[in-house]
Parts: structure tokens; C-alpha cells; sequence
């Protein structure tokens, strides 16, 4: 799968601790090797997969035809919904 950086990273650093932002962008970079790792949950009503990385959600969108994992969005889990 592929995988890029991306600038969404940037504006949470300064709201992270650097601990905090090294494991966002550790399991970020763990979907590069597998889109769907154990803890995973296909969200409903919404298009994507989730991720929990402590109180983190990574949502993303997998294309399997382009080997591809699209970033959709990073939050806090209290605001990652909304």
C-alpha cells in the first residue's frame, strides 16, 4: 500500500505531546503495510475505516484497485464525529 505524508500532521503537532504525535504518526505509517490491522472498525454512515491510537481517531478510506490508504481525517476522539 501506499502512503504519504501529509500536512494534516502539522496543525495537530502543536497540540500534541511529542509522544503523542510520534504514535498518531507511527500508526499512520503502520497502514501502509496493512490497511486493516486488528482493532480496525468500518465505520457506518460514514465512508471509511477507523483507527484508535490512544485518544486519537485516524479515519481513512482504503482503494484496493490503486494499493492505496486516503487520509480522510485525525482527531480527538470528542470531536472526530461531529
Amino acid at each position: 500500500m501506499c502512503c504519504k505524508e501529509f500536512s494534516q500532521l502539522v496543525p495537530l503537532s502543536a497540540n500534541l505531546s511529542q509522544d503523542s504525535y510520534q504514535k498518531v504518526r507511527d500508526g499512520i505509517r503502520a497502514l501502509a503495510d496493512n490497511p486493516r490491522p486488528a482493532g480496525c472498525l468500518k465505520l457506518t454512515g460514514r465512508e471509511g475505516w477507523r483507527i484508535r491510537i490512544g485518544v486519537y481517531r485516524v479515519i481513512y478510506a482504503i482503494d484496493d484497485s490503486a494499493k492505496k490508504v486516503i487520509i480522510l481525517d485525525i482527531g480527538h476522539r470528542k470531536d472526530i464525529y461531529r
